[in-house]
């Protein structure tokens, strides 16, 4: 089987503001590869369920709704690993095991030696990593109310229907 994610560049992003659905979601959004693969009609978002990301945050679901699905016509499958289980995660693998190996010994004193060390990662198989700083603040707290969260074109997946959903692109923008 062959996994086209794990090839090619991989990319990270590190944010020096608080936590929220809306950095996670646009780097979705930003790298998607849609350059890569222009005819496809799905996207596979494989995230951890920890944090702003996590399998019950209803804003990044609307946000890859309206940003995702809606804007690029894309059919967004996401599975989330379940809390501790994303060392099962491919790309965590293939990327994070080396960005450790990179850094390892070496205080991460600022966001600066932190993307040097990621960016500086290489492999002999040809692993390259671009890193990005993220220095924009986000609103915390976003709320989606039931009755707009309703709208979202989501279906739950029928194993694990908590952690995998599917969301399709809407008639109308919600």
């Amino acid at each position: 089987m062959e996994f086209p994610f794990l090839q090619g560049p991989g990319r990270t992003e590190e944010s020096s503001g608080h936590k929220s659905s809306n950095p996670e979601c646009r780097f979705v959004q930003a790298h998607h590869n849609r350059h890569q693969h222009p005819d496809s009609k799905r996207l596979l978002v494989l995230a951890d369920s920890g944090g702003s990301n996590g399998a019950r945050t209803r804003a990044c679901k609307k946000y890859l709704q309206e940003r995702i699905a809606n804007e690029h016509g894309l059919q967004v499958t996401v599975s989330h690993y379940p809390t501790g289980a994303s060392k099962w995660n491919p790309i965590e693998h293939r990327m994070f095991s080396e960005i450790s190996k990179n850094w390892a010994g070496h205080p991460l004193e600022s966001f600066e030696t932190l993307i040097n060390f990621v960016e500086g990662t290489k492999t002999k198989t040809g692993l390259r990593i671009a890193a990005y700083l993220d220095d924009r603040q986000y609103e915390k707290g976003i709320k989606i109310p039931d009755r707009e969260f309703k709208r979202l074109n989501i279906t739950k997946n029928n194993e694990l229907a908590n952690w995998n959903y599917t969301i399709k692109p809407s008639v109308e923008s919600p």
